[in-house]
């Protein structure tokens, strides 16, 4: 059987990984990996294939960035072209960026049995480009492959045949669990001279977030306020660093005494600036999803959540855009002293084995 696994953002490198070491233990499969190439900093995915142990790509499609129609024409194109040449019984799809909707239109259309991992996750919000990706990828998909119940109870409200849906649990907890002793012997904390518990960790990425001047001018009146109390820590994506350059806001940020602002780090310093976080401000996904695995809160400042979970079952609140109730609940964070709860239960199949029950279920169904 061969399968065409799709990897393009970092995330999906992160989901990639457990299942790429999986195929190894079923000789019947043969498994190729093909990056997309949509990050246009290439250095932020080099290190990521480095540190989880990925293989060098089988295929490179090198789309880089551009608007929404471009980069999905791109990779729609020479998606083409390589399943014309290859024939794969199967294409495994993961997250919600545009490469994840073009690949599964092209296979889809050619008669490939498309799988997605990390299906039936919904917002409910179309001004989010992630959520048409999700929503169109799940419809057309053979197998949807949902991180949590909520996953799947979301497809079948949208009448997808519940002989497609198989609930199997967070891939990306795999990846977690596997690299978290290695992120243990980081030296990123003693290099930035900041304590276990010490500090606070930013990631602000999304365009809702960073495209807009006064939205980010308000980030950084809640980052330059918070500072007054504790260090902070933002790993800077080039998109937020970008904006804040265009702004005329990167020197005010440089500017603020107790934030450290960083280049890009690597898995391995990102899970041990997580796990050793008081608290974390985030607008990722992901994040949410590690912070309650790693029992850390969080708080995600968006207007709402794929990740409903994370809340009900895990260490993260919604707190919206508003500078001052960001401010409000970081503030009470840091004064209650919670620190979070290592030991918390986990939401099902948060486990580790969920690569293992994916392609489990890929042999079962072909």
């Amino acid at each position: 059987m061969k399968i065409i696994n799709v990897a393009s953002a970092r995330p999906n490198f992160m989901k990639v990984a457990p299942l790429l070491e999986e195929y190894k233990n079923h000789q019947e499969v043969e498994a190729q990996l093909l990056h997309t190439g949509q990050h246009y900093d290439y250095e932020m995915s080099k290190i990521f294939f480095d540190e989880l142990g990925i293989p060098k790509p089988d295929f490179h499609l090198g789309v880089g960035s551009g608007s929404h129609a471009e980069q999905t024409a791109k990779v729609m194109t020479e998606f083409e072209k390589v399943l014309e040449k290859e024939q794969p019984d199967w294409v495994v799809v993961v997250g919600d960026v545009n490469p994840t909707m073009a690949c599964t239109i092209v296979a889809n259309k050619m008669g490939i049995k498309v799988a997605h991992v990390e299906a039936g996750l919904r917002s409910y919000d179309r001004d989010m480009p992630e959520e048409i990706n999700r929503v169109l990828t799940d419809s057309i998909a053979d197998l949807l492959l949902t991180p949590s119940i909520d996953g799947n109870m979301n497809l079948i409200k949208e009448g997808i045949p519940e002989e497609k849906i198989r609930f199997v649990g967070n891939i990306m907890i795999d990846t977690l669990f596997n690299m978290r002793k290695r992120s243990d012997e980081s030296t990123i904390l003693g290099d930035l001279g900041i304590s276990e518990k010490g500090y606070v960790l930013v990631t602000l990425h999304r365009p809702s977030n960073v495209d807009q001047k006064k939205t980010l001018s308000n980030f950084v009146d809640i980052l330059e306020e918070t500072s007054k109390e504790l260090p902070l820590v933002w790993p800077v994506h080039p998109r937020s660093k970008s904006n804040a350059e265009k702004f005329g806001l990167w020197d005010e940020l440089q500017a603020i005494d107790n934030l450290h602002l960083l280049e890009p780090v690597g898995y391995l310093d990102n899970v041990n600036l997580m796990n050793n976080a008081r608290l974390v401000l985030t607008d990722s996904g992901g994040i949410q999803e590690e912070t309650t695995a790693l029992g850390v809160p969080c708080l995600t400042a968006r207007e709402n959540t794929e990740r409903p979970i994370t809340i009900t079952e895990g260490t993260n609140t919604l707190v919206g855009t508003d500078p001052e109730v960001i401010l409000d609940h970081i503030t009470k964070h840091l004064q209650n002293g919670v620190a979070g709860d290592k030991d918390l239960p986990k939401p099902l199949y948060w486990d580790g084995n969920t690569a293992k029950r994916i392609v489990k279920v890929i042999l079962e169904v072909n």
